[in-house]
């Protein structure tokens, strides 16, 4: 459901302050109502990660949902597969273990992943290798923000933000007092399975929310073989609970998160005694969210959430331990949304964190370090007839200090504008700029040491001074009957750009690379058109075309690493009362813009099919089979954005078959 392009998309979250329609208390559980009629699948998609809960639709800046259907077929084993099907978005992919979010060439510190708005705390940005502590199957909705959001999450926003929504906290009580998910499903490249819960159960004063998910998937399949140490084993799991009131409500969620999957860059050598490298981690998270309407005078809402987090993970060689990494962290963050005030409708809010993050092992390349940092925002707008004006700063006060060494102290500064014009009913033109700035992350100060996952030893500069993003976008929408579409052109210069550069010296037998800094510029662009062909009797049909494309340099005309190959895709959809299906093709073009000693990756293009059937149906559930069909080409995909490409392609032809039920 990519609403903020403009294509047919189900209502998919609300927020907590209105009474739902049946619609979109189905979303939240998973359902997909089905209609003939494609007025009446043009929804309201309540994007939570801006203040107001705004529209998707309606938004200045660059924002998509995956929602309903479309995050069913895009549902993945990690967050970067999930949502690599967003244009400008693609993934990590280290393996089918760790795959982090890459928005428009950033990653890694510079894009932000939330659960529920708060930070996930995990060590994901610190390495490929190191997954996000999320599970994809038991969202209910995933927003990305494209371009520049540190206004409203802070300094590791600078490239964008991936907001998971779980629903882990009730916001209001289930119709009829219960509803729910539940999925079971099998793969063939892997040989793998996987079985989901979620349920919710209350009434008007109280609501208990529980959801779990096992996962087992074996080595799975590469063109010509098996990929060795690709295996994944997921469980997690959650209880929640909500006291909801007239103008209130109240509730917590305890969860946990327990992974192990292979290194496959690290597949051992068993006839010479050489154990596989695996990771095992563990999360728990406490969380608390309270919503409070109309407060006092003035302010038409006040949020506040809370969340703690104790975090580690283990790298094993056999069974023996290598690294352990660990992050204890806690984080705050108040939202008052005030009454319009000469016009202006907007929010302001304080939001803090606290983390203590240490390695320990073969691979501590980074010493124990605390950080903590606290930051103050206001975002507004304003409607002027046909143009809408939206602004924001933000004022951050951040600071890191290793075990032995000196405290780095760093006050970022972000602020925004953006202007929206509506030419008339089927045109719509915006523009943004944004200056957006960064605190250098821990691994960027203070490593020192070998990093084995990038194989090359890692020296940090404690002298790095902030990042700073200027990014210009422009945006151009249609939205007519039968055609949806939207195209968005932008440039990014950074000054002071943090990346590692190769010094051409050798520590313990690895290459050693510096953290440094210069300026750099990304640019690039996206666009999308959906074809509404047919709306009749025989089924609706939909044709969709999309692309996306970004090139980043170094002042010095050298190219970045890593940086997303140039994608053009097409869809054609189709549905009835009772079946959905789709066939798709995305071509990856070659990228040979590389980096010095990055090798090219070749282009390719993937095949992929999906098959719903909605075999039962009343009042109470609803019941569908679904057969999907990845890489049908059984194409040897590498993507530019993996460090270990050469090592680990993408799985081979794949057919995934389940069962699920929405209640």
């Amino acid at each position: 459901m990519f609403t903020s392009l403009g294509l047919p998309a189900q209502a998919a979250s609300n927020p907590a302050d209105t009474a739902p329609p049946q619609t979109e208390q189905a979303e939240r559980s998973g359902a997909h109502p089905r209609s003939d009629n494609p007025a009446e699948e043009l929804g309201t998609v309540i994007v939570s990660a801006i203040p107001g809960q705004q529209d998707a639709n309606k938004t200045i800046s660059p924002v998509s949902v995956l929602a309903g259907a479309e995050l069913d077929a895009a549902r993945a084993t990690t967050l970067g597969q999930t949502v690599s099907s967003v244009p400008g978005v693609q993934t990590s992919a280290f393996g089918a273990g760790a795959g982090r979010p890459v928005i428009r060439g950033a990653d890694g510190p510079r894009v932000s992943v939330l659960s529920n708005g708060l930070g996930t705390q995990d060590v994901s940005s610190v390495s490929q290798d190191h997954a996000v502590s999320l599970e994809p199957f038991l969202a209910d909705q995933i927003e990305i923000l494209k371009g520049p959001s540190t206004l409203l999450f802070g300094s590791g926003a600078i490239g964008g933000v991936i907001n998971v929504v779980d629903g882990r906290i009730p916001e209001r009580a289930p119709e009829n007092g219960l509803q729910g998910r539940l999925q079971l499903g099998h793969d063939t490249a892997s040989d793998g399975n996987v079985q989901m819960f979620r349920v919710d159960t209350g009434n008007q004063g109280f609501v208990l929310h529980a959801d779990g998910l096992d996962r087992d998937n074996g080595n799975y399949s590469v063109p010509g073989g098996t990929l060795a140490n690709s295996f994944v084993r997921t469980k997690a799991g959650a209880l929640g609970a909500s006291w909801l009131g007239e103008r209130s409500f109240l509730g917590v969620s305890v969860s946990r998160f327990l992974d192990a999957y292979g290194n496959p860059a690290e597949p051992g050598d068993p006839a010479e005694g050489e154990p596989a490298v695996r990771v095992q981690m563990e999360q728990t998270r406490e969380e608390l969210k309270g919503v409070l309407r109309s407060p006092f005078a003035g302010l038409e809402r006040a949020e506040l959430s809370f969340g703690h987090t104790s975090y580690q993970h283990v790298e094993l060689e056999g069974d023996e331990v290598g690294t352990r990494f660990v992050n204890h962290a806690n984080e705050a963050r108040l939202l008052l949304n005030h009454e319009p005030l000469a016009g202006w409708q907007g929010a302001f809010g304080l939001q803090g964190f606290d983390r203590a993050f240490k390695a320990v092992g073969d691979e501590s390349f980074v010493p124990p370090t605390a950080s903590e940092g606290m930051g103050l925002f206001l975002t507004e707008q304003r409607e002027f007839g046909k143009f809408k004006v939206e602004l924001g700063a933000r004022a951050d006060r951040q600071s890191s200090a290793p075990q032995a060494g000196a405290r780095r102290d760093f006050r970022p500064l972000s602020l925004s504008a953006g202007l929206s014009w509506r030419i008339d009913d089927v045109w719509h033109l915006t523009f943004n700029l944004d200056r957006a700035q960064r605190a250098p992350a821990e691994e960027e100060l203070f490593a020192n040491g070998p990093h084995l996952a990038s194989a090359t030893f890692e020296i940090g500069d404690p002298a790095l001074a902030k990042e700073t993003a200027n990014q210009m976008e422009a945006g151009l929408h249609f939205h007519g009957d039968w055609v949806d579409a939207k195209v968005a052109a932008f440039v990014n210069r950074y000054s002071d750009f943090i990346y590692l550069a190769d010094t051409g010296e050798v520590e313990a037998d690895l290459p050693v690379r510096l953290w440094s800094q210069a300026d750099a510029k990304f640019r690039g662009g996206e666009a999308e058109v959906t074809l509404h062909l047919s709306n009749n009797p025989g089924g609706h049909y939909d044709l969709r075309f999309w692309g996306d494309a970004v090139h980043a340099r170094l002042q010095d005309g050298s190219n970045l690493p890593r940086i997303p190959a140039a994608r053009f895709g097409s869809t054609l959809s189709w549905k009835n009362e009772f079946w959905r299906a789709s066939l798709g093709a995305v071509h990856y073009f070659r990228q040979n813009r590389n980096a010095p000693l990055e090798s090219t990756t070749s282009g390719f293009t993937l095949l992929n099919a999906h098959l719903a059937w909605n075999f039962f149906n009343n009042d109470r559930s609803d019941w569908e089979a679904f057969l999907d069909a990845d890489n049908l080409g059984n194409q040897t995909a590498r993507l530019s954005t993996s460090l270990i490409k050469d090592l680990a392609p993408l799985p081979g032809r794949n057919f995934s078959v389940g069962i699920r039920s929405m209640f």
